[in-house]
């Protein structure tokens, strides 16, 4: 009868929700039923709404609370001293009898929002008693009173509370892993099992649009989410307030699931356009401004852009009228937003006032809320050819931040320092969607290449949490103070290769880790990355939860394979140029990532190099980026990047352009012997440049870099700024 009441109150106070009870049933009768821990509220949630009565293993010092003596008559209990390996044992045995038993792996109550370490005795405990895992996702809970979250999340008196119930699965670990590594793989194995629960239950099926309502109410409307140079912070009724508002002046020069170009730096002003189109089911095409005429109207003809949406002072101020010419001549309309703010009327902002007001139902009549529609067009950069439009919907984009947010603990404490552009996949999920959409204030800087004022608007916004590429990380330290980045937690690099010396003097300069990560355009961007849980420097990390993955042989390549991967983050589709407008669809959702890796027994993540980018020597294959990668070590003050063009002889020629003037090829050449390097790595010609030629993204420009190499080579009188050593 108590357990009748009690669920009865809970149920009422907190609008309980049960999700896949199926699973609940399915599971058997030796059961391991793991939850996360978000509350004091935990164990009663499941012992008065999961069906049995099942055993709950219970800390010893928390079963002897008085207060929680009257609610542990709800279920039977086991008293567990987690640091006597008796006990374990004794629980192993209960559960081998055919019981249900709930425990919770982490062992504590999460004072991050998110996992905390997975202790190793749970694991065992599953191994042991070859049980069923049953995973359960409690949500809602880390907003009541009774989570140790003050602070960090907004609390509510009654929040929604769901438990969700996934399908059982067997625990599998490796036979011959024994001992001390067997316990550790077991605990590594329920990490794993438990991220893929919080990512799995996750609500990633809705459009961006709708998590930003959301998060509006999770959070409150006077929550200051996003700010930028101008310092005029934006809340999340002025900016779903505003993206009505604009958002109704762009219906009026565009039609629904139009490809619209959008042209901004990273400002308050960008974000409001972007999630203006969003509301009124436009699909904002990112246009990268600093890739170049050709490129920027190859991009325009890929996405058949009609519209392109841009500021005035911006155009001026970066000196793009070049590229607004060229626009024109296609005849493309170009719309200034100082233009549209002029038309603005106060009939637009009553009408913008009662959507805000009715925001959902006012959002669900104005625009298709699928999930799987387009939600952005992002642009390859063209590095190694033409770029194409990549067109992620809302589903792809929501499941990568989801990913990220089940490995990595964000929290509305936090402020993101972004000045990664937003055109870039990087920028805008990681930098831009993830924090915004969950509750986490965002400085947006225009450009990542003032290297002097980064450093320093990165310590006056008290930032905690960075996104960077190597080139741009390695020039902040240059020139940044000691203490600029004290308050940093977390920096994650992607989109190139960090080199060792930039991690190295992150660490030693700044006291701050640098989590290297890999991903791509076409996959949302983020594949894997390393974490504070699981690190392992040299490597790109572990794969996210619910990616899959096969390796395919490359001939002539013998260190890695070939990566192919699927998930809810892979794209759409591609927009070409022999097909414009129109997305061409990944075989069975299947992304070829065009990368060479090699993946270690716990699952880290090296990249060998692009598949593109090796030489065939002497009928021999050589990583190009594995050249890079050691003369980075040989001299790792200068910037180097390789290239292969073709040679009579030999089939290809390796060309280095490097900003070192002082690196000859013999020096190259002792340090490769000594390294046990094949010659065949060592570049023919080296050539100097002040600076090696960059995209907006950060990356290297290999295709001038070539041009460069292609001009010395078929011109070979040297100047003052090329050598080349025999």
């Amino acid at each position: 009868m108590f357990k009748y009441l009690l669920r009865k109150l809970l149920t009422k106070a907190y609008k309980v929700e049960i999700k896949g009870i199926e699973n609940y049933n399915n599971a058997g009768k030796r059961v391991l039923i793991i939850a996360n821990h978000l509350s004091f509220l935990d164990a009663i949630l499941l012992a008065v709404f999961l069906p049995d009565k099942p055993m709950f293993a219970v800390n010893t010092f928390i079963s002897q609370l008085w207060w929680m003596k009257p609610f542990l008559k709800l279920a039977n209990t086991f008293a567990l001293d987690p640091t006597n390996p008796m006990a374990v044992k004794s629980l192993i045995n209960e559960i081998k009898k055919d019981k249900k038993c709930v425990i919770f792996p982490e062992g504590r109550i999460t004072v991050t929002g998110s996992l905390m370490k997975i202790y190793e005795g749970p694991g065992m405990i599953a191994d042991k008693s070859d049980a069923t895992i049953l995973p359960i996702r409690l949500d809602g809970a880390q907003f009541s009173p009774f989570s140790r979250l003050r602070g960090r999340v907004k609390i509510h008196l009654f929040p929604k509370i769901t438990l969700t119930i996934l399908p059982p699965q067997k625990f599998e670990v490796a036979a011959e892993i024994t001992g001390k590594d067997r316990r550790a793989a077991n605990a590594d194995k329920l990490y794993d099992i438990m991220t893929q629960m919080l990512f799995e239950s996750s609500d990633y099926k809705k459009t961006l649009f709708t998590s930003l309502l959301d998060a509006r109410k999770i959070h409150g409307n006077g929550h200051q989410i996003i700010v930028d140079i101008e310092r005029k912070p934006l809340t999340y009724k002025q900016l779903i307030l505003r993206s009505f508002t604009l958002g109704r002046k762009i219906v009026q020069e565009t039609a629904e699931g139009e490809y619209v170009g959008l042209m901004m730096p990273n400002m308050n002003s960008s974000i409001v356009t972007f999630f203006a189109m969003q509301a009124f089911g436009r699909v904002p095409a990112m246009l990268n401004f600093s890739t170049g005429g050709a490129n920027f109207i190859a991009a325009c003809k890929v996405a058949k852009i009609k519209t392109i949406y841009t500021s005035k002072r911006f155009i001026e101020g970066a000196k793009l009228q070049k590229l607004i010419d060229a626009a024109g001549a296609e005849k493309i309309k170009i719309i200034y937003l100082e233009n549209v703010a002029k038309s603005i009327n106060v009939l637009d902002k009553i009408r913008s006032l009662l959507g805000f007001t009715f925001a959902e139902k006012f959002y669900q009549k104005l625009s298709n809320t699928d999930a799987k529609n387009s939600a952005v067009v992002l642009f390859t950069s063209g590095s190694e050819g033409t770029p194409k439009g990549v067109v992620l919907s809302h589903e792809n984009l929501q499941a990568n931040r989801f990913q990220l947010a089940s490995r990595v603990d964000f929290s509305s404490r936090d402020t993101v320092f972004n000045a990664l552009p937003i055109f870039h996949s990087f920028g805008l999920t990681g930098g831009t969607l993830l924090p915004i959409l969950s509750g986490i204030k965002t400085f947006f800087y225009p450009s990542p290449l003032h290297y002097r004022i980064v450093p320093e608007l990165v310590y006056d916004t008290n930032a905690t949490i960075m996104f960077g590429t190597n080139t741009f990380l390695s020039n902040y330290a240059r020139f940044a103070h000691a203490y600029d980045f004290y308050s940093i937690r977390y920096v994650f690099a992607g989109a190139e290769k960090l080199d060792e010396e930039t991690r190295k003097v992150w660490s030693e300069k700044f006291g701050v880790r640098i989590f290297e990560g890999y991903g791509a355009t076409e996959t949302s961007p983020a594949l894997s990355t390393n974490t504070p849980m699981h690190n392992k420097p040299g490597t790109v990390g572990r794969l996210m939860p619910g990616i899959q993955f096969k390796l395919e042989d490359i001939a002539g390549i013998t260190e890695g394979k070939k990566l192919m991967v699927t998930g809810p983050n892979v794209m759409k589709g591609y927009l070409l140029s022999s097909n414009p407008g129109v997305i061409t669809s990944p075989e069975n959702n299947w992304y070829d990532t065009g990368d060479i890796v090699a993946i270690d027994e716990k699952g880290y993540i090296s990249i060998k190099g692009r598949a593109k980018r090796f030489a065939k020597i002497a009928g021999e294959m050589v990583s190009l980026t594995s050249v890079e990668t050691n003369l980075s070590k040989l001299c790792p003050q200068s910037s180097h990047a390789v290239v292969a063009i073709p040679d009579p002889k030999k089939g290809e020629q390796i060309i280095l352009l490097t900003t070192s003037q002082d690196l000859q090829r013999g020096d190259i050449s002792i340090f490769f012997k000594e390294n046990q390097i094949t010659e065949l790595a060592i570049p023919k010609e080296i050539i100097f440049s002040e600076k090696l030629p960059l995209l907006g993204t950060g990356k290297i420009d290999y295709v001038k870099v070539k041009d460069i190499a292609l001009s010395s080579n078929h011109f070979p009188s040297f100047s003052s700024n090329h050598f080349q050593n025999s």
